[in-house]
């Protein structure tokens, strides 16, 4: 039972983590700023009126996805290591173990106790609890950070995130062909294939640049990051895009009214993310944010084609690092990971 619930705990760690406010919230691994050939001229026209441009071919924001092993420690690594088992150690026995205070069991049972035993309007809720303290933590951010600093305020919005992301992801996984079967297309034969390329796809939007592991378990000062490269380029909100992906793909095969109720919480979720996160760019970068906002697009390749976004000749090589091959490995370990996802759900029977 541990290993399996250690798997499902690891899905929920990458759910909540990766807050959908904060697509610019975290680098992969770490980040650099460097100079690039990419045509601003419109943007650079309204900053250099605003005296706020850059030097000549250097980037407004940073650039997404650079890793460096040389910058790399070693030291670093370990305490990320002992951070992470730490904090899943804790929340196992808070929430998970029965001879601990079973703070899962009491959350499940509350949230039911509200929906008066309706699985699907039980998710509504569960995950209505969970965006609502997910994005106003991070709302409450500059702030709190005034008062606690960085790494003690990351830590407190993983130790709220992360249990309420859990008991989201094993209830759904348990109760996804609850309430009414709306269609039934698993049967088809291009429907499997269907569901795992756009998957596959959509956590390349939903994790480009999200998370330095680092930052995420507080071993480097957490920041606010203005990206201006990679996935950013094609869409300036990938979660909120790979969210969608995601859930046309499980809707699609699932077909329940449960899962149409969890895919719309997700997708207003990331939608209210769409505009939260552009108001705590703006907030934070001022103009340097509205000139990013300028040549990029909320739709996928729109700045694209209406001319605001100008790929360089070498665009290919913003994507092709190894931030984005470990997104590929997690995604497929993820998948043939469904099947210890599913007993470890069923282990727990929330």
């Amino acid at each position: 039972m541990r290993a399996a619930t250690t798997c499902v705990a690891a899905i929920a760690l990458l759910f909540a983590a990766n807050g959908v406010d904060g697509f610019a919230a975290r680098p992969v691994f770490g980040v650099q700023q460097r100079l690039g050939k990419v045509g601003h001229s419109a943007v650079r026209s309204s900053l250099r009126m605003q005296q706020t441009q850059p030097p000549s071919g250097e980037l407004i924001g940073e650039d997404a996805g650079a890793f460096s092993v040389e910058q790399q420690s070693l030291d670093s690594w370990k305490t990320f290591g002992a951070a992470v088992a730490t904090v899943l150690s804790f929340l196992f026995y808070v929430w998970v173990y029965e001879g601990g205070p079973q703070g899962g069991n009491a959350f499940k049972e509350w949230m039911e106790g509200l929906a008066g035993g309706d699985s699907t309007l039980m998710i509504t809720y569960m995950l209505d609890f969970f965006a609502v303290a997910h994005s106003g933590l991070a709302s409450l951010r500059p702030a709190a950070e005034e008062i606690v600093g960085a790494r003690a305020w990351r830590v407190f919005f993983a130790l709220v995130s992360l249990p309420l992301a859990f008991s989201s992801i094993v209830y759904f996984i348990n109760h996804r062909y609850d309430g009414i079967q709306l269609w039934d297309l698993r049967s088809e034969p291009w429907m499997h294939d269907f569901v795992w390329w756009t998957t596959l796809v959509s956590f390349f939007f939903l994790y480009p640049s999200t998370f330095n592991l680092l930052e995420v378990a507080a071993v480097d000062k957490p920041k606010l990051h203005l990206w201006e490269t990679g996935i950013t380029r094609i869409t300036r909100h990938p979660q909120a895009v790979g969210q969608l992906l995601w859930c046309t793909a499980h809707t699609a095969y699932i077909g329940s009214s449960f899962m149409c109720a969890t895919s719309f919480m997700l997708c207003a979720h990331h939608f209210f993310a769409v505009w939260n996160g552009d108001r705590r760019l703006r907030d934070k970068y001022g103009d340097k944010a509205d000139a990013i906002r300028q040549m990029t697009s909320v739709v996928p390749f729109a700045a694209i084609i209406e001319g605001r976004q100008q790929l360089p000749p070498d665009y290919w090589r913003e994507l092709l690092r190894p931030p984005y091959l470990a997104i590929l490995v997690g995604t497929l370990g993820a998948y043939y990971a469904h099947p210890f996802m599913q007993a470890g759900s069923t282990l727990l029977k929330w």
